[in-house]
């Protein structure tokens, strides 16, 4: 049966994703409680309540099971035990093995292989002794730890052989993926929404670019051809189908200068790339996470405006105060989304503004003539 609101969800973390999920389900009429250690977590502070205990906390996870009709999550790193406990007790998705494969480099590059998918050559590393098996392996390559990686972490280019051991060691000799870098053209990602009942919709493919190994840009439509971007789709559906997924997926792809396109990684919750849907799209993607994990009919990923987002990093703030914001409210098409963050850090997400346009390249202008506002004494 569907869970209607005026029911009680539950949320594993408490960060930006969880914030907007909260206000799509507060706006829809459902109560939230939101599970984050963080006592000033931005979620925490929207949602119904707030429980500041850790994910591995029995008691904290048994009040959720207790008041919650189903529980969800929204970061990868939320712990895979904690999900299997409460799955227990209370309808859970996206599922613990889901969360497991993300969790993990290797796993989730065997599981692509395992659907037919294309990846980048690698080779995983468990210790010193394994570095000799890629002395053959075709550099230049990255090195990634294999667990707890996001934004650019846990990754240090190695441009031969030479190189490897030097960035193991200074990875800490972790479990690692050594990776083949690809000849780049763009990197593009897909947000799939899949139900209980197995039906899957895909919102408009994105394109991407990264500074220091975070999003900066995003915009959608991409352009890439149209091929290119229903090979993405096609693949992130066999990605959720492989795993019996219910939720929001994200699934981010390397597009070659051959033009081959191979999976990077994924995500089992919204997406930073999927921020633009909140302006640009009938549906956002944390309506269509509510939808699918309370077992609704999926709502429209139609795309009615052209958009680029630009991410809005904790290195923006000055050392006292704000960023000028008066500069980007001055746009009518520029949408600006803050976290409720109490602190600003470099690298740290902060808020996004979604730049709305006739086309793809207005949008690229609009988002242009904003960053110059923000970076303007």
């Amino acid at each position: 049966m569907a869970i209607l609101p005026g029911r009680t969800l539950g949320m594993l973390g408490g960060g930006q994703l969880g914030r907007m999920f909260v206000i799509a389900a507060r706006t829809l009429g459902y109560d939230v409680i939101v599970l984050d250690p963080d006592p000033a977590s931005p979620a925490g502070g929207l949602a119904s309540e707030h429980i500041a205990r850790d994910y591995d906390d029995t008691d904290a996870l048994d009040t959720l099971a207790q008041h919650c009709a189903v529980v969800t999550a929204e970061f990868e790193n939320v712990p895979a035990v904690t999900l299997a406990y409460l799955a227990k007790s209370v309808p859970v998705h996206p599922s613990a093995r889901a969360f497991h494969i993300a969790q993990h480099r290797k796993l989730e590059k065997d599981f692509f292989r395992e659907q037919g998918l294309a990846t980048a050559d690698y080779v995983a590393l468990e210790n010193e002794d394994d570095l000799q098996q890629a002395r053959d392996f075709a550099f230049p390559a990255i090195l990634k730890t294999a667990m707890f990686g996001y934004d650019g972490k846990g990754q240090l280019a190695c441009g031969e052989f030479a190189d490897l051991a030097p960035a193991f060691e200074q990875v800490g000799r972790k479990p690692c993926v050594l990776e083949q870098r690809i000849d780049l053209a763009t990197e593009i990602s897909v947000v799939l929404c899949r139900g209980r009942d197995g039906v899957s919709t895909c919102f408009p493919v994105a394109e991407n670019s990264h500074a220091g190994g975070i999003l900066d840009v995003s915009f959608a439509p991409a352009k890439v051809a149209p091929e290119i971007a229903a090979l993405a789709q096609d693949a992130t559906t066999r990605i959720a189908d492989g795993l019996d997924y219910c939720g929001v997926l994200a699934v981010e792809f390397f597009v070659s200068t051959d033009q081959r396109v191979l999976v990077n990684e994924m995500a089992p919750r919204p997406h930073n790339s999927g921020h633009y849907t909140l302006d640009a799209c009938d549906s956002s993607q944390f309506e269509q996470q509510l939808r699918m994990v309370c077992g609704l009919p999926a709502g429209s990923c139609r795309q009615h405006t052209p958009v680029a987002m630009l991410n809005l990093l904790g290195d923006l703030w000055p050392a006292n105060g704000s960023p000028a914001w008066d500069t980007v409210l001055a746009h009518n098409a520029a949408k600006l989304h803050l976290y409720g963050k109490t602190e600003a850090r470099p690298g740290r997400k902060m808020g996004h503004v979604n730049c709305l346009g006739a086309s793809v390249d207005d949008a690229l202008a609009l988002l242009a003539r904003v960053r110059a506002s923000l970076k303007s004494p």
